[in-house]
């Protein structure tokens, strides 16, 4: 089980949810992928995806002035 982030920051809808599709490709069950950007759609895309993809949203942390931070489980 391995651990990645992906940095969005300065990224608008859609791009971070098209990169978390791109490396998604790459991870294997039980992999976690960390996820921090500050698109303001950004956590309920991510919500979306992860109930179309049944993939297990961990938690969601908001960090202050827009920026949110994601735990994926694959």
């Amino acid at each position: 089980m391995a651990t990645q982030t992906l940095d969005c920051l300065g990224m608008k809808c859609p791009q971070p949810t098209l990169k978390v599709s791109i490396l998604a490709t790459k991870m294997k069950p039980g992999d976690i992928l960390e996820v921090v950007a500050d698109c303001s759609t950004f956590e309920n895309d991510v919500r979306e995806w992860c109930n179309r993809s049944k993939k297990t949203l961990l938690w969601v942390k908001d960090e202050g002035g827009g920026k949110k931070r994601v735990q994926i489980k694959f």
